[in-house]
């Protein structure tokens, strides 16, 4: 289950009946949440969001989602931004 979860199918279909344009492929959701292309798959990869429809003709997302899980920031901050997987970055003296 992904860490933003899309609305009820149903949900999407009525609004979209009613002319709501909440749906939009992969570049549009990227426009949405401010983000690269790339991002969005490495928040699929890491199930943070799933697409509502994915199939030949493209992945398609819920925008509202999308939004949310941009504003939602990151699972992790690390204390030390400057730091890497190998340990502080120190200043030559």
């Amino acid at each position: 289950m992904a860490a933003y979860p899309n609305p009820d199918g149903l949900d999407i279909h009525f609004a979209q009946l009613e002319g709501n344009d909440d749906i939009g492929d992969l570049w549009e959701a990227a426009r949405q949440a401010g983000v690269k292309p790339g991002t969005i798959r490495v928040w699929m990869t890491r199930g943070k969001i799933e697409p509502i429809l994915d199939g030949e003709a493209g992945q398609y997302f819920h925008l509202p989602t999308i939004r949310a899980a941009a504003a939602g920031g990151a699972k992790h901050t690390p204390a030390d931004p400057a730091a890497n997987s190998r340990g502080p970055h120190l200043q030559a003296a």
